[in-house]
């Protein structure tokens, strides 16, 4: 059991999809993953971007996504299992379960009231530019959220609890501190993808095993400019130290990743790869790292794997995430294999 609730799970609701593609909640997932925030992503093109004409699109092509849900789908496609849960509601809900579903994810759904955001990737084919029009995430009542912690509390306790994406407007303060005290207590390895408030709660909690900040976001958290390599290593192996979390692993875009545990300080480059599309690239880097860690790989090989997932997911059109084949030999190349 992930977290000690009050709330008995009996009196959840679930919008269940196909019993194919739902295990049995006794079911043990070595990998969970937590979405506050899904999304239907349409991914669609234009041939040129330009104001106040009508801008005719090409088909549009429909993807489950969200941190957390791209984060299983990604461990999915890479040939390991990880067990989805997050709230949806509405017709768009319902189709990113259909969604979901199609590609073998085992999942289970919170049913709310407000319906699922969706969110629109439009390439502009001119010039190969892409455009993120990002809706807010839909809000979470209190009894929703209880729900969705006593959902949490049914599932056996994994090895991993990945939680990724933004916080939903709303959510109670103590939502996340009850949610990962409760995991680490119970020798769960916490993973954290998120920005803002969410970071800055998971480390005030400490003992998260892995954090993943872009630089930016980790220039929020400390709260100045980060002038170079040397003061974002500083930075990154003091949250060590302080016992906030165990690793850090810093995604840095076309220059890779920094890596800093309390033994490691290691900069892993990025191969140089074609690029098509930078969705669900910071997702597929968690996928491969968490993936690996579970494998029982150590630090810096679930870290090159990691880039080499998320570097293999921007050649990819629209939406998609990491393909195995890339990800494989992108990551043989960072293991030393012939360049790619």
């Amino acid at each position: 059991m992930l977290i000690p609730s009050q709330h008995s799970p009996t009196l959840i609701l679930y919008a269940l999809p196909p019993p194919s593609r739902v295990r049995s909640m006794a079911t043990t997932f070595r990998i969970v993953t937590l979405t506050l925030s899904p999304a239907l992503d349409l991914a669609t093109g234009i041939p040129r971007l330009c104001p106040n004409d009508k801008l005719r699109c090409s088909t549009p092509v429909y993807a489950p996504g969200g941190g957390g849900i791209n984060v299983a789908r990604a461990i999915h496609r890479l040939g390991g299992e990880a067990f989805a849960l997050f709230p949806a509601g509405g017709s768009t809900g319902q189709h990113l379960v259909e969604r979901l579903n199609a590609e073998g994810v085992a999942n289970r759904v919170v049913p709310i009231a407000e319906w699922t955001r969706e969110c629109i990737n439009v390439t502009n084919q001119s010039d190969g530019q892409q455009y993120r029009f990002v809706m807010p995430g839909a809000r979470l009542a209190p009894a929703e959220q209880e729900a969705l912690l006593a959902a949490l509390a049914a599932i056996p306790a994994p090895d991993y609890l990945v939680i990724s994406g933004s916080l939903p407007e709303g959510l109670a303060a103590d939502f996340l501190p009850r949610l990962l005290q409760g995991a680490v207590r119970n020798g769960v390895r916490c993973v954290v993808d998120s920005t803002g408030p969410a970071l800055r709660q998971a480390l005030d909690v400490g003992g998260v095993f892995l954090i993943k900040p872009n630089l930016e976001e980790l220039s929020a958290l400390a709260g100045v400019a980060i002038a170079g390599p040397e003061q974002l290593a500083q930075l990154a192996r003091g949250l060590v130290e302080a016992g906030c979390c165990q690793g850090v692993l810093v995604s840095l875009g076309p220059q890779g990743a920094l890596l800093v545990t309390d033994s490691l300080i290691e900069r892993i480059p990025a191969p140089t790869v074609p690029r098509r599309s930078t969705v669900g690239a910071g997702d597929s880097l968690v996928a491969a790292v968490t993936l690996k860690l579970a494998a029982g790989a150590g630090w810096l090989e679930a870290a090159r794997y990691g880039v080499a997932a998320g570097t293999a997911a921007i050649m990819t059109e629209g939406s998609e995430l990491c393909r195995v084949e890339e990800t494989e030999r992108l990551f043989g190349w960072l293991q030393g294999a012939p360049a790619p």
